[in-house]
């Protein structure tokens, strides 16, 4: 082999490498596999932002009752819950409808979910709300409250569609659960205080103020109750109580469970069916001279869209929402990929995120041209939707009619419908947004950390604005990422040997291939690493189990990654590593015999007498470092950052040990790790060039070593090195000393199994420190430390 002319320099040192070693991957084969015809992709681009054209033309009557069901069951909850929900946002009943409206009919076409049902939702009302409230206050009578609405609308759709179409959806995956459900548990909160005032009649204070504030206020105002409350309280107990009723009757008899089911969904159109009849018979003769009426209700609704045409954007209005803009766009994001990745794993069928994104941002965007506000998934619609059997997402057609239906012919009788009823309502249906004690706990007991930033959401959320709280359990989230990758686990291994009886895989036979394979029949032996319970003890330790697990042999250290190595984390890690090493293993230079003069400022030793001497003493009782080995098993992805830390690493080793240090590697998944160590002069006897060109690499192999047909010939020409690392290896044993212990690495039979080599595409032959799994790297490193000694 020949090498490289011009070295590759990394700090101080210039490494010479075998030339073949260089392509373990070459840019043009990481093209060349990422190479489409553009053609076929843009088509198949096109093709993919309409779901629908895979599916309509299989549709069958078999599918069309489930979807009717779903979608008259579904219509008649959304339609009281539109109303509902644009008095959360402080708009007209209409607008809860228009948004209805385009929500299901447009997301059919886009949609791959069955089950997700797209319209108004109460914390993007709430959200909705305090947006139309920011802004009043900062410009007060320049634009009405439907204009800002849809305003949002129009611009959060924009920007998600942008998002979909660009592919990045992944983004939102960076937000965990517990910030998701910390913050809609706060707004849960949120919207049940703003409405209780109206549930009891209650006047006088802004129900849009901070959580805490309304709580206060509520109660200070209790006195001031009116016959609003005869109408709210008597709802909220009855749809609890029918729900619990038809739950309890379901169970009991399980061949009407679905009756009981269907007359639970329609509970909340029948109280306002009640109500609005009760409403009418008490008021229409009690109407006062002022035209108002002894109870709040919703008087008129405008029939049909009377607002449809193309949206007005004024730029003034858009530059005083660009702050509200991106607190929309993410609840817009989480809550409807949460929901439809929810209920795509529960009923078997993959969601595509991107796709999910066009849907919400193309409704959003049609939906500005009916007025409506934004819409986004329903979590309560889309688990009725989902337990009502709808088959396709054309369910929504149906939901529409009948939102269209109530919208042209119903508007009469909503004139009638009392505001504490649609209160009760809201109460009743976001109530089930709040996490459970159990869900809360299952936080504290999977990670306590995560289990704060639930906790700072919903206290942010409560004591400040739901943007707030977003913006806390986002940042909180983030830190804790960056926490985690910049400060690593690894942990420095020993070794246990697992026994089965006494005998060890017949001969001949790979683990794998034994008769342990075949039924535990007979006995085997193997050996497994495991952290140290006690690093850098030099005997073994045991577990509670009484599990004897043994460092490796003096003068190796095994450390295995836990994560990916990469530019936050390599100083952490290289600290590590470098303080272990000094911690346990003997230093290479004697300092007693150097000049005080020639000693390092910043290591001076001591001075003299029985404290050096002490020194000393404890110097000698340690090994001396002869290799390092890493496992990489964890490690996907590595950087220049990290891989010039690991050349520190090693220099500021040898130069504790005064001597060269040899670094193996183990289980490498990715060719790009290897070319990465390559390039930094890893893999080979990097402190001789001339030899690392002349000596064949010693080949990773399983229970035994193998080699490649094409490596088959004269290996003894190669080098004392070779034979070094081809000795057997042994299994370390309690008390054993040093001549012992080779004696009984020399009894040890090792049986070869031949590899292919697809089996090891990432470790070349140019590699002799790149083994296929820690095993066997620790056994080449121990070999060659023992040969050391011989």
């Amino acid at each position: 082999m020949t090498l490289i002319a011009s070295a590759k320099r990394f700090g101080k040192r210039a490494i010479a490498y075998p030339e073949d070693t260089v392509p373990v991957i070459s840019t043009g084969d990481w093209l060349r596999e990422r190479s489409f015809d553009p053609k076929t992709a843009v088509g198949d681009y096109l093709s993919s932002l309409f779901p629908i054209l895979g599916w309509i033309t299989r549709y069958n009557l078999g599918w069309l009752s489930g979807d009717v069901i779903a979608g008259l069951t579904v219509g008649m909850v959304l339609v009281p819950q539109g109303m509902s929900y644009a008095q959360i946002a402080t708009l007209s009943p209409e607008f809860g409808l228009y948004s209805s409206f385009v929500g299901v009919l447009i997301y059919c076409l886009f949609a791959t979910s069955k089950d997700v049902s797209i319209g108004p939702v109460a914390v993007m009302s709430l959200l909705v709300s305090q947006i139309i409230k920011s802004v009043e206050s900062s410009h007060p009578g320049q634009w009405d409250a439907p204009l800002i609405a849809t305003t949002v609308s129009f611009m959060c759709g924009f920007i998600v569609l942008g998002i979909g179409l660009l592919r990045l959806g992944w983004i939102v995956d960076f937000i965990p659960a517990p910030a998701i459900s910390g913050f809609m548990t706060g707004s849960a909160i949120s919207i049940v205080a703003g409405q209780v005032p109206a549930l009891m009649g209650i006047s006088g204070f802004d129900t849009r103020a901070s959580t805490y504030k309304v709580i206060i206020n509520t109660l200070k105002h209790l006195p001031g109750t009116t016959l609003d409350a005869a109408f709210g309280l008597p709802a909220l107990v009855f749809l609890y109580g029918f729900r619990i009723a038809c739950d309890k009757l379901s169970k009991r008899y399980p061949r009407h469970s679905r009756l009981f089911f269907f007359a639970s969904v329609l509970r909340n159109a029948f109280i306002i069916l009640v109500l609005t009849i009760a409403a009418w018979l008490y008021c229409r003769h009690n109407k006062s001279a002022d035209g108002s009426y002894p109870i709040k209700i919703l008087k008129d609704v405008p029939s049909g869209f009377k607002h449809i045409g193309q949206p007005v954007l004024d730029k003034n209005l858009i530059s005083a929402l660009a702050g509200e803009l991106p607190v929309a766009t993410i609840i817009l994001l989480l809550e409807h990929i949460a929901i439809s990745k929810s209920f795509g794993r529960v009923n078997g069928y993959k969601i595509n995120p991107n796709q999910e994104l066009i849907a919400i941002g193309v409704t959003n965007l049609v939906g500005s041209c009916f007025n409506a506000y934004p819409a986004t998934g329903s979590f309560s619609r889309s688990a009725l939707k989902a337990k009502c059997g709808v088959r396709t997402p054309a369910a929504g057609i149906v939901t529409a009619v009948v939102v269209l239906v109530a919208l042209y012919g119903l508007t009469p009788a909503f004139y009638w419908i009392p505001s504490a009823a649609l209160s009760a309502v809201i109460i009743h249906a976001v109530a089930d947004l709040v996490a459970t004690p159990a869900q809360v706990y299952s936080y504290w007991r999977i990670a306590p950390l995560e289990f704060v930033i639930w906790l700072a959401a919903v206290l942010v959320t409560i004591f400040s604005t739901i943007e707030n709280g977003i913006y806390a359990s986002i940042c909180a989230s983030l830190a804790l990422l960056l926490i985690r990758i910049a400060h690593p686990r690894g942990k420095f291994l020993g070794r246990v040997i697992v026994r089965r009886g006494g005998a060890m895989p017949q001969s001949g036979k790979s683990f794998e291939s034994s008769s342990f394979k075949s039924g535990l029949d007979e006995d085997y032996e193997r050996e497994v690493f495991v952290p140290l319970a006690e690093p850098g003890v030099s005997r073994p330790t045991h577990d509670e189990d009484g599990v004897q697990v043994m460092p490796p042999a003096p003068g190796v250290v095994v450390y295995r990654f836990e994560e990916s190595y990469l530019y936050p984390n390599s100083a952490v890690m290289n600290e590590r590593i470098v303080d272990y090493v000094r911690a346990y293993t003997r230093r290479g230079k004697d300092l007693s015999k150097v000049s005080l003069a020639d000693r390092p400022w910043n290591d001076p030793g001591t001075r003299g007498g029985t404290e050096e001497e002490d020194e000393q003493k404890r110097n000698e009782a340690l090994p001396l470092l002869s290799a390092v080995v890493l496992d990489f098993s964890s490690v996907s992805h590595i950087d220049t950052t990290a891989v010039q830390g690991l050349v520190d690493t090693r220099n500021e080793i040898e130069r504790w040990t005064d001597a060269p240090v040899e670094f193996h590697f183990a289980s490498i998944l990715s060719p790009w790790i290897c070319r990465a160590l390559v390039a930094g002069g890893f893999g080979f006897h990097a402190h001789d060039a001339e030899k690392a060109s002349q000596v064949a690499p010693v080949v990773p192999y399983l229970e035994g070593e193998h080699h490649h047909p094409a490596q088959q010939h004269d290996v003894e020409s190669r080098g004392d090195i070779v034979e070094q690392a081809r000795e057997p290896r042994g299994r370390l044993s309690s008390g054993a000393d040093s001549k012992q212990q080779l004696d009984a690495d020399a009894q040890v039979e090792v049986t070869p199994v031949v590899l292919e080599v697809a089996d090891a595409p990432h470790v070349t032959v140019d590699t002799p420190f790149f083994h296929l799994d820690l095993q066997e790297a620790v056994r080449a490193a121990e070999s060659r430390v023992r040969a050391r000694r011989v």
